[in-house]
């Protein structure tokens, strides 16, 4: 069984900064694709940035030239630098992992931005 387990969130000012770390239980190399997820009230789940195997990076046009995803292979961690926070970043933050054809997700870490 995949657990991810992710940290980094909490309440942070518009124009802000915070990182958002996922550990996963096993070599992240082991994962077909790896990425992060929000999801606001009232609204569906979204890709915000994603990893695909070979290190191709993925982000959602909403959070381009604000938002970093990265690896650390020694760590099993993903990360996401996410800069230039603005009121509409506020949601739940899931860290996603799929290997074969399963879909595994983290518990979720909340983003607040005041503005």
């Amino acid at each position: 069984q995949v657990q991810l387990v992710e940290s980094g969130g909490g309440l942070v000012q518009a124009g802000g900064s915070l990182r958002l770390s996922c550990k996963a239980s096993r070599s992240i190399f082991s994962f077909k694709a790896m990425g992060w997820y929000r999801q606001a009230p009232g609204t569906e789940r979204e890709l915000v940035a994603s990893f695909t195997g070979n290190g191709i990076t993925n982000y959602a046009s909403s959070v381009k030239g604000r938002f970093t995803i990265s690896r650390d292979s020694a760590k099993d961690t993903v990360y996401l630098q996410m800069s230039s926070l603005m009121a509409e970043d506020t949601a739940v933050y899931y860290c996603n992992a799929v290997q074969y054809e399963l879909r595994y997700w983290g518990q979720g870490t909340q983003v607040t931005v005041s503005s």
